[in-house]
């Protein structure tokens, strides 16, 4: 039996131009696309983002991952969304799975990857990297993640923000991610460092809603959807 070939595509932080060269072809060369969304009634990010590049006679399979982090939840979607992966691939037909950012950073590809090898051992899967969000923000703002031999700490952010806390101390540059609504507190935590004037919040980067803030003081009482979306990039006290 020839089973058909899974290509992860890590489409990038959001503008449709920003996914590379060989994730566009691929995609353009595959006609069947998975596509992740949060919800049966929400519209799927990754496909509005990587529309232009679709084989215009690509079947587009929609799997959801709901926004919780309740994990035997997540397992049993996990484990349901391989299946549904399995089943067109044991056709011997290829397959593409879009995910934001980069594919292996922070990404439900990651669990969708250990699932599928779990039901299909012998499966080929091409995995093909995407510009993380933090690399768009860095460039829309003019900000050096790593100068020097400073180090830099990649924190996504939990209700505990003791990881946050322990971060910002190290002196170096701090890329914090998945905000969403604990932006408020993060704030909190910025300001009680002295930290806050060597911050700077990115949300929606290469989308027409793009935001960019130097001042997080201007964020204090701000809704939560702002922290959706979003990155702080904080600047280490001892760097220049």
């Amino acid at each position: 039996m020839t089973i058909g070939t899974l290509y992860g595509i890590g489409i990038g932080p959001g503008d449709p131009d920003l996914m590379t060269i060989k994730g566009a072809a691929v995609l353009a060369a595959t006609g069947h696309v998975f596509v992740p969304k949060a919800g049966d009634k929400a519209d799927s990010l990754a496909l509005t983002i990587a529309r232009k590049h679709l084989n215009p006679k690509a079947r587009i399979q929609e799997i959801v991952f709901p926004m919780t982090t309740d994990r035997a939840e997540l397992d049993s979607r996990w484990i349901e969304a391989a299946k549904v992966v399995a089943e067109v691939l044991q056709t011997g037909i290829d397959a593409c799975f879009l995910t934001l950012g980069d594919a292996f950073l922070y990404s439900t590809y990651i669990y969708l990857v250990r699932a599928l090898r779990r039901l299909i051992p012998e499966v080929k899967i091409v995995t093909v990297p995407g510009i993380t969000a933090f690399s768009a923000a860095a460039a829309a703002a003019e900000f050096p993640v790593g100068e020097a031999k400073a180090p830099v700490t990649i924190v996504p952010t939990a209700d505990d923000l003791t990881a946050v806390k322990d971060a910002v101390a190290t002196g170096g540059t701090v890329v914090l991610m998945k905000i969403g609504k604990r932006l408020g507190r993060v704030i909190e935590v910025l300001e009680s460092a002295g930290a806050l004037d060597r911050s700077v919040l990115l949300a929606h980067v290469g989308m027409d809603n793009e935001l960019i803030e130097t001042d997080l003081s201007r964020l204090k009482g701000a809704a939560a959807e702002v922290g959706y979306m979003s990155i702080i990039l904080v600047r280490g006290s001892l760097t220049n």
